[in-house]
């Protein structure tokens, strides 16, 4: 079995006769997205398809969509580069595109999705969900949990105590105010805890842990 270290390409690497973007700022960047520079969209892949993966695995759990999510993404942000009016928001932009990306996805299952995890070699690069065998069953019931909840509610939930994101980014991320963003992160956090105080698999990570009480 293969063993990918990071995504396939979703266009064709540029030929090596055209002039790569390099390490220039994300507003060139977005700049060269816009005015269809042939490298840009490969360039802009190198630089964030990572990130992307990590995200939507940080909110959706290692589920084998995940791959056209990450297609999904860029394949809309390629389509609406033009409405992008602050290139320096280049990698927020791009975020705000999986999040909700992911949210349709989550919408659109009818059943609780039962998640189906790749063998630890498979994990995507990044520190996205623990891998070591020890810790899966407390990641499985983790996702379990968060299955449970509103796709409103668990995506700023898993954005901010998942991904790690600072509470101004997972508003704008979500495309929603800051005091919006904390209402549904706490109303998730109730849930949340609810829910994994009656899992054996996360009860005692409760009663160790000092953010969270089991109810």
């Amino acid at each position: 079995m293969s063993q990918p270290t990071q995504a396939p390409y979703l266009v064709p690497p540029p030929s090596p006769k055209v002039r790569r973007i390099g390490d220039r700022d994300d507003a060139s960047l977005a700049q060269a997205l816009q005015q269809g520079h042939p490298a840009a969209p490969a360039e802009l892949f190198d630089r964030y398809g990572n990130h992307i993966q990590r995200v939507l695995v940080n909110v959706m759990g290692v589920d084998q969509e995940i791959p056209d999510l990450v297609h999904e993404t860029f394949a809309r942000a390629f389509k609406n580069i033009g409405q992008l009016e602050d290139g320096e928001r280049l990698k927020a932009w791009l975020t705000r595109i999986a999040v909700f990306t992911a949210r349709g996805l989550i919408r659109s299952r009818s059943r609780k999705r039962w998640l189906r995890y790749f063998s630890p070699e498979e994990m995507p690069e990044g520190r996205a969900l623990v891998a070591r065998a020890e810790d899966r069953e407390a990641v499985q019931a983790t996702y379990a949990a968060l299955d449970q909840l509103h796709a409103d509610v668990r995506l700023p939930f898993a954005l901010r105590y998942i991904e790690g994101m600072e509470l101004k980014d997972v508003a704008q991320a979500c495309d929603c105010s800051l005091a919006t963003v904390k209402r549904r992160i706490s109303k998730a956090e109730k849930r949340f805890v609810h829910l994994a105080s009656r899992d054996p698999a996360l009860r005692g990570w409760l009663e160790e842990g000092t953010r969270w009480t089991a109810q």
